[in-house]
């Protein structure tokens, strides 16, 4: 992938292509009414779906919005199927291959061969380590207070701006992140906005681990930890990030974000 993408969404725009987002997304879904409605006429749909992209036509669609409530109350909008296949499209195409190789090693969410189990066993390992160092040692736990519906539109922009320049692409950005919905934030549910997600933090982690140089830090989306000897210390690296957070991102942490001593341990499944 270049240093900057520019005048590429023409020639990924095909049919083929379209049809294979919308292959992947049904996959577990196909007996979900949308997915059975719109596999009657797939045909159909893609072309138009190539025809509006084509012709710069294409509207996001509104969303409809459900709580859940495991394992805390959550506002999830859901976007019509046929969005969804936009979504998929515009990550696996451009976003992933542009971003994902600037994510440190150690963020985990939605990430192609990452995930919690590997979350866990890393810094189960990290723990292992420390303690063996160290002898005691402190714990950092770290949450952003409602992060998703607290992301700042702009801000995101201008960080996808650094790397994507091809005007369409953006075009489509915009769709994706502001079309269907007039309130702040990106909705949970989306496959764009959890790697939109990721990349927002991603500024926090690139400050952490090289402008801090935390060796022990670990992020699942917004909850993330570290480990260091030091309790002093470590207060001065949270009032660090505390800061950089605001000034930068305009995220603030939650009541549980707390540092902790190494026998109390953490339950990093429950972040």
């Amino acid at each position: 992938m270049p240093k900057t993408i520019r005048n590429q969404f023409d020639k990924y725009l095909t049919y083929e292509k379209l049809m294979e987002a919308h292959l992947k997304c049904q996959k577990g879904k196909k007996n979900r009414n949308n997915v059975i409605k719109f596999n009657l006429k797939k045909e159909d749909y893609v072309w138009w779906l190539y025809k509006e992209l084509k012709d710069r036509t294409y509207k996001h669609g509104k969303y409809v919005a459900f709580y859940v409530y495991e394992p805390k109350k959550r506002k999830i909008e859901a976007a019509r199927y046929i969005d969804r296949v936009v979504h998929r499209w515009l990550v696996d195409t451009f976003l992933e291959p542009a971003f994902l190789p600037q994510f440190i090693e150690n963020t985990y969410a939605c990430i192609p061969g990452r995930g919690m189990h590997k979350a866990a066993k890393d810094l189960q390992k990290a723990m292992r380590e420390c303690k063996r160092v160290y002898g005691e040692y402190y714990i950092l736990k770290m949450d952003v207070s409602k992060y998703f519906p607290s992301i700042d539109k702009i801000i995101l922009k201008n960080i996808i701006e650094r790397k994507i320049k091809d005007k369409d692409i953006l075009w489509l950005i915009d769709q994706t992140i502001y079309g269907g919905r007039n309130d702040t934030g990106i909705p949970i549910g989306n496959l764009s906005s959890q790697l939109f997600a990721n990349l927002y933090y991603n500024e926090a982690d690139q400050f952490i681990k090289h402008k801090l140089k935390i060796k022990y830090y670990f992020r699942y989306m917004d909850d993330s930890v570290i480990l260091m000897k030091d309790k002093t210390e470590l207060k001065q690296v949270k009032y660090e990030i505390e800061k950089f957070i605001w000034e930068n991102l305009k995220l603030k942490f939650n009541k549980k974000t707390n540092i902790f001593k190494s026998k109390q341990g953490v339950n990093f499944c429950r972040l």
